[in-house]
C-alpha cells in the first residue's frame, strides 16, 4: 500500500472538496490513486467536521461545534448570501436550515450521556 505525503493528499483533496467538487472516479483516474483511498480520505474529512459533497448526510455528521459554527456564520445571511455560502461549502441550504435543531438535539444527547456516566460508579 503506497504512502502519500500530506502535501499530495491535501492537493488531491482540494480537487474533491468545494469549490472544485470533482468526482472521486475522475480524480482517481487522473492521479493514479485508488478510489477506495480517496473515499477513505473523504471519510476522514467528514469525521473532522468538514463539509463533503456527494455524501447523503453532508453537513449532518460534523461535530456539534462545527454545526454551531455553521449556524452562527449563516444566522444573519440573506437568501442569496446563504446560497453562495452553501455553494462554497458544498452544502444544501435545507441542511443549513435544519442545523439549529440538530445542533441542540445532539448537544442535549451528549450532555445526557455525560450526566449518566457521572452517576454510574
Amino acid at each position: 500500500m503506497p504512502r502519500y505525503s500530506e502535501e499530495r493528499k491535501a492537493a488531491v483533496l482540494k480537487k474533491l472538496l468545494p469549490p472544485q467538487n470533482r468526482s472521486v472516479v475522475q480524480v482517481a483516474a487522473e492521479e493514479g490513486i485508488s478510489d477506495v483511498t480517496l473515499y477513505s480520505w473523504l471519510k476522514q474529512c467528514r469525521q473532522q467536521g468538514l463539509p463533503v459533497p456527494g455524501y447523503r448526510n453532508a453537513g449532518d455528521d460534523g461535530s456539534p461545534d462545527a454545526k454551531l459554527a455553521v449556524v452562527i456564520e449563516t444566522a444573519s445571511m440573506s437568501e442569496a448570501e446563504l446560497s453562495a455560502y452553501c455553494r462554497q461549502k458544498g452544502l444544501y441550504s435545507e441542511q443549513v436550515q435544519r442545523l439549529p435543531s440538530r445542533y441542540w438535539s445532539s448537544r442535549r444527547a451528549r450532555e445526557s450521556r455525560s450526566e449518566t456516566a457521572a452517576r454510574c460508579p
